[in-house]
């Protein structure tokens, strides 16, 4: 069977997938994506250890100096956390007002996938699938899957 007629064509050319095993790729994102880490916890009133939970298990230490001098090459573990965190504020605040978009992750949810935890506890359960889930599912909520 040729598929080759089974979408038409696009006019856009398809998003460049950036590689975060490359050490240059990760030098080039880790500074913004700890500013905007850094500026999504205010937004949503983490305490520092929750932040910690969200990164991967981070220590205070590191998570302190961090805060400090966000200077440095994240691991791809890291970066994709955070890629996750701001995709979900993101749809949040296309979603809802900013009130609500920056404390919906603290308040609890009936939704089957939370079952009635906060979406903070669910993603610090689940660390990075969880993530994935509750992107996917605020995509799907705007319309966006």
């Amino acid at each position: 069977m040729n598929l080759a007629y089974a979408y038409p064509v696009s006019r856009f050319e398809p998003a460049r997938v950036i590689d975060l095993n490359t050490r240059e790729a990760r030098e080039r994102l880790s500074a913004s994506a700890l500013k905007g880490f850094f500026k999504l916890a205010r937004a949503w009133s983490l305490r520092d250890e929750d932040a910690c939970i969200l990164l991967g298990g981070l220590s205070s230490s590191a998570f302190y100096e961090w805060k400090k001098k966000p200077a440095r090459v994240l691991e791809v573990d890291r970066i994709t956390r955070i890629s996750y965190l701001i995709g979900i504020y993101k749809a949040l605040h296309i979603l809802y007002g900013d009130d609500l978009a920056d404390r919906w992750v603290n308040l609890p949810n009936r939704n089957a996938v939370f079952a009635g935890k906060t979406p903070l506890a669910y993603m610090q359960e689940g660390g990075i699938l969880a993530m994935q889930m509750v992107r996917k599912l605020l995509d799907a909520r705007r319309g966006g899957l």
